[in-house]
C-alpha cells in the first residue's frame, strides 16, 4: 500500500463521515421527533440552543469508533488491504471528532476566520430559522445534493437563546455580527414560553420570537 492509498483511505473515511453526519442529523435526529435517545438528546439541544458537556457524548463517541473500526476497517481490508481499511477508519473517526469540535465551538466561542464565520451562520439558521434545513454542520455538500440547503440571510436570534459570544455585557448584539444576526424578542422567559420552546423544538420548528 502506497502513501497515496493510505491518504485516499483517510479521505474516503472523512467523506463517509460527512455523509453520515447529514443522514443522522436529518433523519435520526429530526425526523424521529424525539423517538429514541439520539433524537431526544438532539432536540433537547435545540430547546436550549446551547452546548454543555454530557456523559451521553461518551456513548456517541464509542458508537462512532465502533462503526469505524468494526465496519469500515474490515470492509477496507476486504476491498483493498489492511492499511487502507485502517486509514478509512481513522478518517471516519477524524471526521466525527472534527464535527463534534466545530459544533461545540460554534455554540461556545466567537468565530475565527472565514470557515468559523460561515459555519456559525449556516448552523444558527438551522437552529433559529429552519431546523429542517442545513443539516450538514461541518460542510454543506449533502444539503446541496438533497435540496435542504438554505442561504441563511439575516439570522433572527431570540434574546433568551442568544449565544454568549454574540452579545455584549448589556445583552446587545456586538457590532461585528450585526450584518448576519439580529436579536428579537425578550431576554426573560417564563413557564409558558419554555414549554412552547420545547414543543417547537420537538416538532423541528424554529423557536418563537
Amino acid at each position: 500500500m502506497t502513501g497515496v492509498g493510505i491518504v485516499g483511505g483517510f479521505v474516503a473515511g472523512f467523506f463517509l463521515w460527512g455523509f453520515a453526519e447529514y443522514l443522522l442529523h436529518r433523519f435520526a435526529m429530526h425526523h424521529l421527533r424525539g423517538k429514541g435517545m439520539m433524537s431526544r438528546e438532539h432536540l433537547e439541544h435545540h430547546v436550549r440552543a446551547s452546548w454543555t458537556w454530557s456523559s451521553v457524548f461518551l456513548l456517541s463517541w464509542s458508537g462512532m469508533l465502533l462503526v469505524g473500526f468494526a465496519l469500515w476497517a474490515p470492509l477496507g481490508w476486504a476491498l483493498v488491504d489492511t492499511w487502507f481499511g485502517l486509514s478509512v477508519a481513522i478518517g471516519w473517526t477524524a471526521g466525527y471528532f472534527f464535527y463534534e469540535y466545530q459544533h461545540a465551538m460554534a455554540h461556545l466561542q466567537a468565530p475565527k476566520g472565514r470557515y468559523g464565520t460561515w459555519l456559525r451562520h449556516h448552523h444558527f439558521h438551522h437552529h433559529f430559522g429552519h431546523p429542517m434545513a442545513n443539516h450538514g454542520v461541518s460542510w454543506p455538500l449533502w444539503d446541496h445534493v438533497f435540496g435542504t440547503f438554505e442561504d441563511p440571510g439575516l439570522v433572527r436570534v431570540p434574546r433568551r437563546l442568544a449565544m454568549t459570544w454574540l452579545v455584549d455585557d448589556d445583552g446587545e448584539i456586538l457590532p461585528e455580527y450585526a450584518d448576519r444576526y439580529a436579536l428579537v424578542g425578550r431576554a426573560a422567559t417564563d413557564e409558558r414560553l419554555a414549554a412552547l420552546d420545547r414543543a417547537r423544538a420537538f416538532a423541528s420548528v424554529a423557536p418563537t420570537e
